[in-house]
């Protein structure tokens, strides 16, 4: 069966930069998707359509496919009070943090002294071009129970 509009599809990668693995799944689960309803960053489902079961390849995903350009306007000045609970706090160091609606976010600190963190809220990958190897594993129709879980 080939990739198409909501089959299910479970595939390992690895993304890689100047030979350097920055992510993956290979030695661990594999990660699973419904295709088509952008459970992944666009790019990459572009390049999974119509590939089947067995399929490995390498794509490259500029940017405005991948997490977006780098928007230098997404910086944020917190308390260093508000993070007492992580006395090791330093320059390059991920946190969680809270939007205006409390959903979770991930933010890089670029900055801080002992009044105040400068968090960068881009997301890390923002603005790289994203070097995938893909190993396509499985794909099959899904279930009804999957397709609940992504409605």
């Amino acid at each position: 069966m080939k990739i198409s509009k909501d089959a299910y599809v479970e595939f390992h990668y690895s993304l890689v930069d100047n030979s350097e693995v920055k992510d993956g799944s290979r030695g661990d689960e594999p990660l699973s998707y419904i295709h088509g309803r952008n459970m992944l960053v666009p790019g990459l489902e572009q390049a999974l359509e119509g590939r089947e079961e067995g399929d490995h390849f390498q794509v490259a995903v500029p940017p405005e496919l991948g997490y977006g350009e780098r928007d230098e306007t997404l910086f944020e000045v917190v308390p260093r009070e508000a993070f007492s609970d992580l006395p090791g706090l330093k320059k390059g160091m991920l946190v969680n943090l809270e939007d205006g609606e409390g959903e979770p976010q991930l933010g890089r600190v670029v900055d801080l002294d002992i009044r105040e963190v400068k968090i960068d809220l881009n997301h890390p990958f923002a603005g790289q071009t994203l070097n995938f190897d893909v190993e396509v594993l499985n794909v099959r129709l899904p279930t009804e129970a999957e397709l609940a879980d992504i409605n």
